[in-house]
């Protein structure tokens, strides 16, 4: 037998019922608003804040800003705690029979890695790559072009390199100048004069703007007339060529050709430059390249790209914070910034920043924030991202600052006489000065006015064996120990900073005759 079909009941109702229930709500809303009338309405009172007639107003306003920020660290720091306790209890939860202690011993004795373990090493992993993509870069490489900052062509040179590429036997080392439009044209004279010295030297500027040929072919033939844009002309570009095209002939075999260098200095751009197509990948951030990438120039001659070196943490601050790609990730913005700022010449820094003297790298970021509208909650200068915008644009290729070349000219230990003239041999010198010369006449360079001087801290050291990256872990975790106990040691201080503020706004409502 069929099962009966139940029917819903109805929600009609009668008009009279429907119009009554809507009046007793109004009637409802009516007697809330004329309580809420006769209490009134109660606005939360705002924080009046420090006068500007306050002595010390900035001191005030920069000890809330660090107080914030030390309770906003005390937060996360607590989270991650929390978070690794439930990752605890959960593995627990999974594996009941396995006790606490015995966690850590089975996931050894069984291969298995904890997250954390996994995110520590992933760092670590990277850095031994980057070694052994960077040797291989060397060893298949016929003549490897080390690529220099303009700005700062000493502090771009790594001596391990250098000595690793000289021992490995028949290698020729050619150094580049890129970024050469940010230097004056007398200061790039001098620098190309004392690197010629010791190896061949090519002055360059990369394009920064590389397109595909079939846009580059559209807009000539669309503006044959217009000028093309600054950041897309190149030069040294055939220089280069001829150079690498003479070593090819005298060799008469195919040859190839490793670009090395630093974080920054433009090893993408000039292959880019030279390719006149958009080969590697190019960007503000450092540290693009993480592999080697084989980029075929013609049928005699190969480029290879490479990884940047790793920077030795035992170099100077400032080497650090222009050098190492995760230096805002290990330093902290405030100090890389500062160590970049104690190194420029505080005259022309003020000129070019359009802000007061300084006595000191914050008072000098507090002005910048202000000056470039960098305010947090309650007009608070924001001092980290003054810090932060002072650092990308010394790392980038847009600021003009230069560097005094050194009053002798003294070989590294690992050059001598005989290893300068082979490294020199096989290789067009004449024709390569009279390119070098075309181009420093052709690039418009800025003026010693508008441009920085900046104090090299010399040759920037670097890590090659993979060795050598295990002797920084311990130091890390030293250096995270220290930061936690700091952590805890802070508690108190930030209570006695927030009694010491209240004391210090009670005065001034004093002072403006207010009530306490």
């Amino acid at each position: 037998m069929k099962r009966p079909k139940l029917k819903k009941a109805s929600k009609r109702m009668t008009c009279h019922k429907r119009y009554k229930i809507q009046k007793k709500v109004r009637e409802h809303h009516r007697k809330l608003r004329k309580e809420a009338k006769k209490r009134g309405h109660k606005k939360p009172r705002k924080d009046p804040g420090v006068p500007n007639s306050a002595p010390f107003k900035e001191a005030l306003l920069r000890e809330a800003e660090l107080r914030k920020q030390r309770l906003e660290e005390l937060k996360q720091q607590q989270k991650l705690d929390r978070q690794k306790e439930l990752g605890k209890k959960r593995k627990l939860e999974t594996n009941p029979d396995i006790k606490p202690s015995n966690v850590e011993p089975m996931e050894k004795a069984f291969g298995l890695c904890k997250t954390e373990n996994k995110a520590k090493s992933g760092k670590q992993n990277s850095k031994k790559l980057y070694c052994q993509e960077l040797k291989k870069v060397i060893e298949a490489s016929d003549v490897v072009l080390e690529v220099l900052d303009a700005r700062d062509p000493l502090g771009c040179r790594c001596p391990q390199v250098e000595e690793a590429i000289v021992q490995s036997g028949q290698k020729k080392l050619v150094l580049i100048l890129n970024k050469s439009d940010l230097v004056p044209k007398e200061n790039l004279e001098s620098w190309l004069n004392y690197l010629k010295k010791e190896l061949p030297t090519v002055v360059f500027r990369a394009s920064t703007k590389p397109k595909d040929k079939g846009k580059i072919t559209k807009r000539v033939k669309a503006k044959k007339n217009a000028a093309p844009f600054r950041s897309e002309v190149c030069f040294g570009k055939e220089g280069l060529w001829k150079l690498l095209g003479s070593f090819q002939e005298t060799c008469g075999k195919a040859i190839q050709v490793g670009v090395i260098g630093f974080p920054n200095v433009g090893k993408s751009s000039i292959i880019n430059s030279l390719k006149q197509e958009q080969m590697c990948n190019v960007g503000v951030s450092m540290g693009l390249t993480r592999s080697m990438q084989v980029v075929p120039l013609d049928k005699q001659i190969t480029i290879i790209d490479s990884p940047s070196f790793i920077v030795s943490p035992l170099n100077s601050s400032s080497a650090l914070a222009l050098r190492s790609p995760a230096s805002i990730e290990v330093v902290k913005p405030m100090e890389a910034a500062s160590a970049i700022l104690a190194q420029a010449d505080a005259r022309q820094v003020v000129l070019k920043y359009t802000v007061p003297g300084y006595r000191n790298s914050l008072e000098f970021f507090t002005m910048l924030a202000q000056r470039r509208g960098m305010h947090q909650k309650g007009g608070i200068p924001n001092v980290e991202g003054a810090a932060k915008l002072l650092w990308s644009e010394w790392t980038g290729a847009s600021l003009a600052y230069y560097c005094h070349t050194p009053t002798s000219w003294t070989p590294p230990p690992y050059f001598n006489e005989s290893i300068v003239v082979d490294m020199k041999r096989d290789f067009n010198l004449e024709e390569l000065e009279k390119n070098n010369a075309q181009s420093i006449k052709a690039i418009k360079g800025p003026h010693l006015a508008s441009s920085i001087l900046f104090q090299s801290s010399g040759l920037t050291n670097g890590i090659i064996e993979e060795k050598d990256i295990h002797e920084e872990l311990p130091k890390r975790k030293e250096r995270k120990q220290e930061e936690e106990e700091d952590d805890k040691d802070s508690d108190q201080e930030i209570i006695d900073e927030e009694v010491d503020v209240k004391l210090r706004h009670v005065c001034c409502r004093r002072d403006r005759g207010g009530t306490v």
